[in-house]
């Protein structure tokens, strides 16, 4: 029998700083911008109906004058900002639109928010039940967390997420997420796998201040396929039906096909500001009807939790958002943020790609965060 010549997938194969070509600082702007057709495999959907908006024409940078530092940074991807299904404001880079996909990392973990609320409505979840009531065979890391601790990133167990250190578990974790391919010879990891390979669960009292780990979205992830008596990729569906998207959702997936609720999803800057626009109407679809939880949202606005790490700890981490008790939204690596204040209903969609070895920056996250802040609320 005869053989053909073959290479590793260039896109998908490691490298000696341990990062598949696409997130490498040489080429992470184009991975970013291409990540929904890079990944290993990937769910795509489309809305069944479509969100229109109208345009207001302001410039926000009038009223935010820093704002217009932001999208001048060279990390800048895409901005958008709607109220009542207009377009407040849009801007994007010379190489870029706000209707071209783009990654939105840990943004996606607002999914499983919504997701487990639904279970919750359900009767089919409790916040105070082990891991193990529902995933019997998964590891010592979190076979004794419960939940709500999954959910507010309150646990202590041996996962790491350095993204500075090329050898943190949180790279491991990209094989079972569909973003890179593991060394030679050696088998994909599935999600299940990875999760129950995690050790070292460790108890701690109430604690002060979140300790985020991506980990606990892709436990999250396990229960809600285990228990959900729909398939997750049915949720998705439902989700983007009531958003009403004008492009496309891709998210990747695992290798035994869940998907990447941790951080593998892709939109338009303009899409993510229409799932922000779902978030103000407190997950009710674009005919009213309610979708996500809306008790469990506004629940997870005002209930004490941990603080995000500094300089965000003006926000807190609960429910798997992040939120001061106005704002709600969540951050992602690379330089990702979507942000709603549910007492306007203004939504703005913040992308980009930062260009350093580790890929993230927490002082300009920290800006990002602030500045949308400012454009969302005003001072208030």
């Amino acid at each position: 029998m005869s053989t053909h010549k073959t290479t590793p997938n260039p896109d998908l194969s490691v490298g000696p700083d341990n990062k598949q070509r696409w997130n490498q600082p040489a080429h992470r702007r184009h991975g970013f911008h291409n990540a929904h057709r890079l990944f290993r495999r990937a769910f795509m959907v489309r809305s069944r109906d479509v969100l229109m908006l109208e345009p207001a024409a302001q410039d926000l940078t009038k009223q935010v004058p820093e704002l217009a530092s932001l999208i001048q940074h060279p990390a800048f991807s895409a901005f958008c900002c709607l109220r009542d299904d207009e377009i407040v404001m849009e801007a994007a880079a010379p190489d870029f639109s706000t209707t071209q996909p783009h990654s939105i990392q840990s943004v996606t973990k607002l999914h499983i928010h919504l997701i487990i609320g639904q279970l919750l409505e359900q009767g089919l979840l409790s916040l105070d039940a082990k891991v193990s009531d529902y995933l019997p065979g998964i590891g010592s890391g979190y076979r004794d967390a419960t939940v709500q601790a999954l959910l507010d990133m309150a646990v202590t167990n041996d996962f790491t997420e350095d993204y500075s250190d090329p050898m943190s578990d949180c790279y491991l974790e990209e094989i079972a997420l569909g973003w890179r391919l593991p060394g030679p010879g050696l088998e994909e990891i599935t999600l299940g796998d990875f999760a129950s390979g995690i050790t070292g669960f460790r108890a701690t009292a109430a604690r002060s201040q979140a300790e985020y780990k991506s980990a606990n979205t892709d436990v999250l992830t396990l229960i809600a396929a285990e228990v959900s008596p729909i398939p997750l990729a049915a949720h998705i569906e439902r989700i983007a039906d009531a958003v009403g998207y004008e492009g496309a959702f891709h998210i990747s997936c695992s290798p035994d096909g869940h998907p990447a609720f941790s951080g593998g999803g892709c939109l338009s800057a303009r899409d993510l500001a229409r799932f922000g626009l779902f978030l103000a109407r407190k997950g009710h679809n674009l005919h009213g009807q309610p979708i996500g939880n809306a008790a469990f949202l506004e629940h997870s606005l005002t209930r004490p939790t941990p603080e995000m790490t500094p300089p965000k700890e003006w926000l807190r981490y609960s429910n798997q958002t992040m939120t001061d008790g106005r704002v709600v939204g969540h951050a992602g690596y690379g330089g990702q943020f979507l942000m709603v204040d549910m007492k306007t209903g203004t939504s703005c969609a913040f992308l980009s790609v930062l260009e350093n070895e580790a890929g993230y920056d927490d002082d300009y996250m920290s800006n990002v965060a602030r500045i949308l802040r400012l454009v969302c609320c005003g001072s208030g």
